[in-house]
């Protein structure tokens, strides 16, 4: 079902499961061509000689309809031989790639030796699965977080956050690279004739904020003419998935949508909390429904919610 309501064009930042629901959502809400999706490449690494880029592919696959219908992220059904076969060779296997992911990650590794940029990589790998919504990296640049712990030191991104289950507790956040990092083809352009900007319900600091690291596309988003909407990841101080609540208490931040307000600041017009949270105080505009997105129908749902807010905004 189309949401056919004028838009031609909206741009969702988005990373990890959160972001990728919701994508799924104006995905389906939106006509066909009008969805733009900048996704975060801050968790992308090198494993075994493979570039893993593991937000574009939670994004993709779920586009593709075939993400893990539990996890969210990795694909529906994948066997894990591969990493059977690592452990029998006295290898650690901590990071899970599944044996149908595992080729995702050689063609990714395969096109980019070949000089490819990683957004034209993205874009072939999203044809092939038939995905029509565009799929674009924040850069075609290295761009990474690193996260520092008191129990560890530095820690590259994955090593925090699958191999040590993000229990460290984290000192400081680095975005290497992110001074030198242009925005991938095509993303300017994105955010310059977009209608509506929609920051999705994902980390502000993991999968958000390297997005924004990239100056020009801070600045292109603080020079919008477009509204400019967040959703929650955040409700009743708990977050939907994953370590948002507990990072932001360990770097001194308000953990609520108060403190998301806060992150986000004059960077956007309004923000979308759930129900449990209408009384808490945000700077900004604040629109109020029901944010948990627990089937395909919550996703649709509150994706039409968000598009007809965003209405209200322009």
């Amino acid at each position: 079902m189309a949401l056919r309501r004028g838009f031609r064009h909206v741009v969702a930042l988005a990373g990890g499961v959160g972001g990728a629901k919701l994508v799924e959502g104006l995905a389906k809400c939106l006509p066909d061509g009008a969805l733009t999706v900048i996704g975060n490449t801050g968790d992308d690494f090198r494993h075994y000689g493979l570039h893993v880029s593991p937000d574009l592919d939670t994004v993709m696959y779920t586009l593709a309809g075939i993400a893990h219908p539990v996890n969210g992220w990795g694909i529906a059904d994948d066997t894990r031989h591969m990493l059977s076969m690592l452990a029998r060779y006295g290898e650690e296997t901590w990071f899970g790639l599944g044996d149908h992911d595992l080729a995702t990650n050689i063609l990714r590794t395969h096109w980019l030796a070949q000089g490819m940029p990683l957004s034209a990589v993205t874009a072939r790998l999203c044809q092939r699965l038939g995905v029509t919504t565009c799929l674009l990296p924040m850069t075609d640049d290295l761009l990474a977080t690193v996260v520092y712990t008191v129990e560890y030191g530095r820690l590259a991104f994955q090593e925090y956050f699958v191999r040590h289950r993000w229990q460290p507790t984290v000192q400081r956040l680095v975005y290497e690279g992110a001074e030198a990092a242009q925005p991938a083809a095509g993303v300017l352009e994105a955010l310059e004739t977009a209608e509506a900007i929609i920051i999705c319900p994902s980390n502000p600091l993991l999968s958000i904020e390297p997005i924004l690291q990239v100056r020009a596309i801070r600045e292109a988003i603080k020079a919008r003419r477009a509204p400019c909407l967040a959703v929650s990841p955040i409700i009743e101080g708990a977050a939907l998935k994953g370590p948002t609540v507990k990072i932001m208490r360990e770097l001194g931040l308000r953990a609520d949508v108060a403190g998301v307000s806060s992150y986000y600041g004059d960077l956007i017009d309004a923000l979308v909390v759930d129900e449990a949270d209408r009384e808490v105080d945000i700077q900004q505009r604040r629109f109020v429904t029901n944010i948990r997105m627990m089937n395909s129908a919550d996703r649709v749902r509150l994706a039409e919610e968000v598009l007809l807010m965003i209405g209200d905004l322009a």
